[in-house]
């Protein structure tokens, strides 16, 4: 039996708009979370064909790799709020629930955010 404790993979949760499973649609990345022990602490804003999205998605990818967090996803396409809310932004990072980054990702400041 090893010592060491399993590592946690790095990956992407397919999570609907928030509001989605509920009445809130004011665009909170509070939402709830079925089926986990806790909701990822890193939650990333992005829409389709935005590239400060792929390069923002790429950085929380190899930082959460590196820290064995995980994140979600939501495209804010897919809620009008969301649009309003953080259109102007994307991306926009949230680090345990707080808005972190808005339009690109410093590896080194999430990193000590996750710490």
């Amino acid at each position: 039996m090893s010592d060491k404790a399993p590592e946690k993979v790095c990956q992407t949760r397919a999570v609907g708009a928030v509001g989605e499973d509920s009445a809130d649609t004011s665009g909170s990345p509070v939402r709830p979370v079925t089926g986990a022990s806790a909701p990822p602490r890193v939650l990333l804003y992005s829409k389709p064909g935005c590239h400060l999205c792929d390069e923002a998605r790429a950085v929380v990818e190899q930082v959460c790799a590196q820290t064995g967090e995980e994140y979600d996803e939501i495209d804010i396409t897919t809620s009008e709020a969301l649009v309003r809310a953080y259109g102007e932004e994307i991306p926009v990072t949230f680090v345990d629930g707080a808005q972190h980054d808005f339009w690109r990702v410093d590896p080194d400041r999430l990193r000590a955010a996750l710490r």
